[in-house]
């Protein structure tokens, strides 16, 4: 057989990347862990390879030739000390900005302190040295795989990057002698490109920008945005934290949430992603559906949740859309994003508003579309944001969540805190009883004005636990509120406690147990006018009651595509196991 690519896969992935990234020039020490890479690079023959025997010499010969040729030059060398003979001449060239990538091979990382024989560790570099330093795995599942190509991918990028520089790649080995691979697969380079560069065409049939949390735009990003929209046949995938409020937006966690229905905003060519990360895992699910992930970020990293990036441009979000705005040939209307809000329109005039019972969506079916003009609703993460993302709140109306560090703390101290530097602004905190007892110190600041109001929707639990969507579900209640969804807690629903610590507080109490006294309470708690104290509303709900009225809003409609799809799944996975069933998504995927 004739002898081509090592069987480790990472070395795989790193000779298909760095091909499709065009770097030809390897300058190699001799040694036995890099074996697999050096032989592969061989076999391929289409490197131009040197040998060096010092890993020092090998670091400057490749200094000269990056700096003579412009383009990056690989260093390969084994483990133990050879590595270190690299740094002087990376100092030179991280002084220099050359485009030197050292990929220091490795045994695992399990083996670093345990006095096996040539291993020592370089999980840790000097700051000037490389720009970046990533450890590549072998590759043993589908997720290492993931994992080892996007950190290739981001270091090759920090090449160029910021002026660029040289990067180290750590490549983990068993040190393979088996060279029977004959062809490179499954290699998915992700391309870089800062505003100088000359960006590709958009040849897509329709586009989606998918935007993540965001601060809210100014006029002149969202007018950008929906000349790119109308150039390019656009729609804008929004949830209650993305604060875009153009002619393109569509509020998706609707489209993508539901159970039994497939949306037009299922079929993406090409979606672009901005903005940072989500809580709106109904709108995430679209990401993975479409045929192509672009990100536009002015912090130029990679960022890949679909784990389907192909492309990155480093540029702010206005300079993306207005160089695109400027290439387009002819406009191609905005049938897609018609469609979208007709599927939306669809599935929420289908809500049996009359059914879904007293609940977090219940309250949120008749509180998000009425919240005072020009006021911001900090949503506490998962069950409260879910149960208000499935509704519109007036496009002056701005929405937050802490979803960077996404735990169940501070949803409380945030709205307080961005209370206080507009005091005639209304502030509006929507939380569950665990997060607000979480975060009850913030209720008893004393700078708090007038302008709060909290709306606290207690179930007795973490209802998020307790969803029939989440795993946890299928196991009894008793045991599930034990320790997992923490039942029980802070007074197990009682009518007295909070009412009595919010009005030791100073603010205004209500409550309300059924629909007819949130009712009642509503107007009072919506009051565009700043009141007399802050307020606390506390709604007690039940979570079978939460339960149904999630399945209700995640049913809403049937469509042959998705009762066609889910019996599929079921027949495949029953005869051909997993691996048939991800061949069927990648097809679904990709209709």
């Amino acid at each position: 057989m004739k002898q081509m690519y090592s069987v480790e896969r990472n070395v795989q992935i790193l000779i298909g990347l760095l091909k499709a990234n065009g770097i030809k020039k390897i300058v190699a020490s001799p040694g036995s862990t890099n074996i697999p890479f050096v032989l592969s690079c061989q076999n391929d023959g289409s490197f131009e390879m040197y040998s060096c025997v010092d890993e020092r010499s090998a670091a400057y010969m490749a200094v000269g030739m990056a700096a003579e040729s412009g383009e990056p030059v690989v260093l390969t060398c084994t483990g133990a000390t050879a590595s270190r003979n690299y740094m002087s001449g990376l100092t030179d060239a991280y002084y220099r900005r050359l485009p030197i990538i050292a990929v220091t091979s490795t045994r695992p990382l399990s083996t670093i302190g345990n006095h096996v024989a040539q291993v020592i560790d370089r999980t840790t570099l000097p700051n000037d040295i490389a720009k970046l330093s990533v450890f590549a795995p072998i590759g043993n599942n589908a997720n290492d795989e993931w994992d080892c190509q996007l950190k290739i991918n981001r270091a090759l990028a920090a090449l160029k990057k910021d002026g660029g520089g040289p990067v180290h790649i750590n490549l983990e080995t068993n040190s393979s002698m088996d060279f029977s691979v004959q062809e490179l697969k499954g290699i998915h380079p992700i391309n870089y490109y800062s505003f100088e560069d000359q960006v590709p065409e958009i040849k897509a049939d329709n586009v989606a920008i998918y935007i993540g949390s965001h601060t809210p735009f100014s006029k002149e990003e969202t007018d950008t945005i929906d000349s790119f929209c109308e150039a390019y046949n656009g729609a804008v995938y929004c949830d209650l934290t993305s604060n875009y409020q153009g002619k393109y937006r569509v509020q998706t966690s609707l489209l993508g949430g539901q159970d039994q229905y497939q949306s037009v905003a299922c079929s993406v060519d090409l979606m672009i992603y901005i903005g940072e990360v989500t809580g709106a895992y109904e709108m995430q699910c679209l990401m993975p559906k479409a045929k192509v992930m672009w990100r536009v970020s002015e912090d130029g990293e990679m960022r890949d949740p679909s784990m389907s990036l192909s492309k990155l441009f480093h540029m702010s979000e206005i300079a993306f859309f207005a160089k695109y705005v400027n290439l387009a040939k002819a406009k191609k209307g905005t049938e897609f994003s018609d469609s979208c809000k007709k599927d939306y329109n669809h599935l929420y005039s289908s809500i049996p508003k009359d059914d879904i019972p007293f609940s977090n969506i219940w309250i949120a079916m008749n509180m998000a579309p009425y919240m005072p003009d020009n006021s911001a609703v900090h949503f506490a993460i998962l069950n409260s944001l879910r149960s208000w993302n499935w509704f519109e709140m007036p496009s002056s109306v701005t929405g937050f969540c802490n979803v960077g560090g996404f735990g169940i703390d501070g949803c409380i101290s945030a709205m307080i805190g961005a209370s206080l530097c507009n005091p005639n602004k209304l502030y509006f905190a929507v939380t569950g009883d665990l997060a607000f007892f979480y975060d009850m110190n913030a209720v008893g600041n004393r700078h708090i004005g007038r302008n709060v109001r909290i709306l606290l929707v207690d179930n007795g639990k973490g209802m998020e636990f307790r969803n029939y969507t989440h795993p946890a579900s299928k196991f009894p209640n008793d045991k599930v509120d034990a320790y997992v969804s923490a039942g029980g807690h802070y007074g197990h629903q009682s009518h007295s406690l909070v009412k009595h610590i919010a009005e030791d507080l100073g603010y205004e109490y209500l409550s309300a147990s059924s629909k007819e006294e949130f009712l009642q309470h509503k107007d009072k708690f919506l009051s565009p006018e700043i009141s007399e104290k802050p307020i606390i509303f506390e709604v007690f709900t039940d979570q079978d009651d939460e339960n149904l009225a999630l399945h209700i809003i995640r049913n809403l409609d049937k469509s042959a595509d998705k009762i066609a799809i889910n019996m599929a799944k079921k027949v495949i996975t029953a005869v051909g196991g997993k691996d048939s069933l991800d061949k069927i998504k990648k097809i679904i995927r990709n209709r």
